[in-house]
């Protein structure tokens, strides 16, 4: 393992969670910390693939002109009907 330099802001605040029990030690808070990371990345890569693929099909010419109101209009329509 790398022997990091992470500055005194984030060495403070990994001793702060450490101290306050939530972690062993600062290895478990690097860690958690990493985890969270890669989880809000690979969301991101989720939401920018979405993206991409909404994007190609307004080129495609597949989408609605609906409003907001029209899109609730209707499903309220739908509730009534029992679909």
């Amino acid at each position: 393992m790398a022997n990091l330099s992470l500055g005194t802001m984030f060495e403070t605040y990994i001793d702060e969670q450490v101290k306050g029990g939530l972690y062993n030690n600062r290895s478990e808070v690097v860690r958690d910390a990493l985890r969270k990371q890669m989880d809000y990345d690979n969301k991101l890569a989720a939401l920018r693939g979405d993206i991409d693929e909404g994007m190609q099909s307004i080129r495609d010419g597949k989408y609605s002109t609906a409003t907001a109101d029209d899109i609730k209009k209707q499903a309220l329509k739908r509730k009534k009907k029992g679909e």
